[in-house]
């Protein structure tokens, strides 16, 4: 009788592909791969460590699971990610109903645990770890693609670099490391040769690519070797560090017809105080002006970024510079989220924090200030036509939906339009003529092809 592994994957795009990796192991190794970790005879968790937020969500996941573990539903638990990676021991010795513990370098030997938890199950509190290098972590290899069929991540580094005070990845994920760019070309025609249409290009910073390899950043020569690869239609760039984005970068997202008009760049904050304090470059007047160059050079690009509010010592008068400017810069797209006291960062023990209700509160209001920018732009919308991606079909809404060049999969909103009753293949793409807005997706017509 075949084993049953099932994987529940939280956190980033990048933490999906591991995921993905992971699976192509265990589906060569002949493991019946379940969909459902709750139906499975071995669960894996695939953590994220980022923030206290995405600990929490991955804690109650491992719960979850580890009282179907004791009702008897499923025979084994094991954690994986950046979770397991930060918190190895940590893990076993406050969740015992966890039988191992998989940290990033030990990913490539997923199939060999899970027989070993299969052939011999631990009792609580006595489950095992499995720690490789960092730089052991396989970014290669067959992949068993969770996303759907017709478009794909590309991840082209790992690790990071960069010592932002707030952040935990390099001291999870260790030093960046680009992967070849031969490699990356072939991963990205193999993908194009079963179906992917938009190719999605991921790192903990991008724009850092090919320093280690070839001393010399490479992302815009990769991404016209991309375009290149036939069968791709859209090649989408996330991760980009603002300090880093290049003439020679705005070129190739300009002048390269399958590359997106977008860009995703977190900025973090625009205080120069908080910014030298989170170990970041840049102040208002710098952003400003690297945002009015990206859309002069790039036309009709599409702007994202993640803000981080409440960061220690951040005083009203930063707050207030801070959603001045989300008011003027006017991003498509923009997320935010609170400051987390991450433990070993050289954030964690800095003074004047702001309170969690003055926090929640920022937050909100940077929320709702966004909100009012997307509003408008959504106004400004209307009437024109884009190239959309179909995705699938609303039942309750009884229209298709998809996505244009200006939406990331799995991050941003949706177009919804109205076919006339006719049925389209999802990967497909179709012309939308944009009539109206719904919260923060758009709605339109189909434009007769």
């Amino acid at each position: 009788m075949s084993v049953r592994v099932g994987m529940v994957s939280l956190g980033c795009p990048k933490n999906q592909v591991d995921a993905e990796l992971m699976l192509g192991y265990l589906a060569d190794a002949g493991y019946d791969l379940v969909e459902d970790a709750a139906l499975a005879d071995v669960a894996i968790v695939n953590t994220c460590g980022f923030i206290e937020s995405a600990k929490s969500e991955a804690i109650e996941e491992i719960l979850e699971l580890a009282a179907l573990k004791k009702e008897g539903r499923i025979k084994s638990l094991i954690v994986t990610g950046c979770m397991a990676e930060r918190y190895r021991d940590a893990v076993l010795e406050e969740l015992p109903e966890v039988d191992a513990v998989v940290g990033i370098g030990s990913n490539h030997l997923i199939a060999e645990i899970v027989k070993r938890v299969s052939d011999e199950p631990t009792a609580p509190g006595n489950g095992f770890g499995a720690y490789g290098e960092k730089e052991d972590l396989h970014m290669c290899g067959r992949r068993i693609r969770t996303t759907l069929p017709f478009y794909s991540y590309l991840r082209i580094a790992d690790g990071c670099n960069n010592k932002c005070a707030f952040c935990a990845i390099p001291m999870i994920r260790g030093k960046f490391r680009s992967r070849p760019m031969e490699e990356l070309v072939a991963e990205a025609a193999r993908l194009a040769s079963k179906g992917v249409r938009e190719l999605t290009v991921i790192a903990q910073d991008t724009t850092e690519y090919g320093s280690d390899l070839y001393g010399k950043r490479r992302l815009p020569e990769l991404l016209n070797k991309l375009c290149e690869v036939d069968g791709l239609k859209w090649i989408r760039v996330l991760y980009c560090y603002p300090e880093k984005i290049t003439d020679e970068l705005l070129d190739v997202i300009a002048n390269q017809p399958k590359i997106c008009k977008y860009i995703d760049m977190p900025i973090q904050h625009v205080s120069k105080k908080i910014l030298r304090a989170m170990r970041r470059p840049g102040d208002r007047e710098s952003l400003t002006r690297l945002i009015a160059h990206i859309r002069e050079k790039v036309p009709g690009i599409t702007l994202r970024t993640t803000l981080m509010t409440a960061f220690p010592g951040e005083t009203q008068d930063d707050f207030d510079e801070l959603i001045d400017f989300v008011r003027e810069a006017k991003f498509e797209r923009l997320g935010c989220f609170i400051w987390s006291a991450e433990e070993d960062t050289p954030a964690f023990d800095l003074p004047d924090r702001v309170d969690a209700e003055t926090a929640a509160m920022r937050e909100e209001s940077i929320i709702d200030e966004q909100s009012r920018v997307i509003d408008e732009w959504c106004a400004g919308m209307i009437g024109k036509r884009l190239e959309v991606m179909v995705e699938g079909f609303d039942r309750l809404a009884e229209c298709c939906y998809g996505r244009s060049q200006g939406e990331a999969p799995e991050i941003d909103g949706k177009i919804f339009f109205d076919t006339d009753g006719k049925k389209l293949a999802p990967g497909t793409f179709v012309t939308v003529e944009i009539t109206d807005s719904m919260d923060c997706d758009l709605v339109g017509q189909l434009v007769q092809q």
